[in-house]
């Protein structure tokens, strides 16, 4: 059997997102841009999911479960005029955990605990935050969740959790991965071995 194919959109902006500071699992609000962006990814889903001969209503939907999320998934559903709440959630979508740097800036990250901070930056990967979860447990629970699904899947998420599913299916290197943006009020395509972004 082949492997599934993953539509996958990161969560829409926030204010926070905004202002650079790292969210991990605060609950943080899609801001007015976020929302039009969420929007925009249920258009662009639509259009794959009928070039590729799905019926989106017949497709399993699982969002993380913070609400930022939650929040993108109903506006997408609700611009492909399917029911807003008609999905699931899945814990192991959570965003990788920031511990005691939730809320913090990359520079308030060096003055907070300058060790770790310099620690991280050469090994992003394998170093965690103070109190946090580093990539590599991240991509342990994301390998999990894609090896759980029965079939083609829509999900919601976020950017730390893309990144560990690039290197859970070997789409990706740890380095590289850690480095890539990954975009909002778009659609990636998890497929074949590849990745597509679609904008």
């Amino acid at each position: 059997m082949s492997a599934p194919i993953i539509y996958y959109i990161r969560h829409g902006e926030t204010a926070w997102n905004a202002a650079g500071r790292f969210q991990g699992s605060r609950d943080i609000p899609l801001n007015d841009l976020g929302r039009t962006q969420a929007v925009a990814a249920g258009g662009i889903l639509a259009d794959l999911l009928a070039q590729n001969g799905h019926q989106a209503s017949a497709l399993p939907f699982v969002a993380s479960p913070l609400g930022r999320a939650r929040m993108t998934m109903e506006l997408v559903r609700g611009a492909m005029e399917l029911p807003h709440h008609d999905y699931a959630v899945d814990i192991r979508l959570r965003e990788i955990g920031y511990g005691q740097w939730e809320g913090l800036t990359l520079p308030e990250m060096a003055q907070h605990d300058a060790a770790t901070f310099v620690a991280r930056s050469e090994d992003k990967w394998g170093v965690a935050a103070p109190a946090g979860e580093s990539y590599a447990s991240v991509t342990l629970r994301m390998r999990e969740w894609f090896d759980s699904l029965a079939g083609d899947t829509v999900t919601v998420a976020h950017g730390g959790t893309m990144r560990a599913l690039m290197v859970a299916l070997g789409i990706s290197t740890p380095h590289a991965a850690s480095e890539i943006p990954i975009g909002q009020g778009v659609v990636y395509v998890f497929s074949d071995g590849g990745l597509q972004k679609y904008g």
